[in-house]
């Protein structure tokens, strides 16, 4: 199953850090998204575009998990060659996860 069938998602940016939210749909659906969609997971999902530490943050009171991701968007707005700059496609990209 993708993560998509079971949450959505919204990416924000500061300089070189990718925040990305991970919200479940139904409050039941959070404790297996605790123990399946780890940091570890997500840096590895993100393999080649992430080059710096994933830290998750609980936010048990929404169901939501929030992965900040350092060096993530190619130096940030001003340096970055990407099409994607601000890396809005990134959680697009969590949600094709498999779990």
């Amino acid at each position: 199953m993708k993560l998509w069938e079971i949450a959505h998602s919204r990416t924000g940016d500061k300089g070189n850090i990718s925040n990305v939210s991970l919200i479940a749909y139904k409050a039941e659906d959070f404790e297996m998204l605790k123990q399946v969609v780890t940091p570890e997971r997500v840096k590895e999902h993100f393999k080649g575009i992430v080059k710096g530490e994933v830290v998750r943050y609980e936010l048990p009171n929404i169901h939501a998990l929030n992965f900040v991701m350092y060096a993530a968007l190619g130096g940030g707005v001003t340096r970055s060659l990407s099409v994607d700059m601000h890396g809005k496609s990134l959680s697009s990209y969590l949600l094709d996860m498999e779990i």
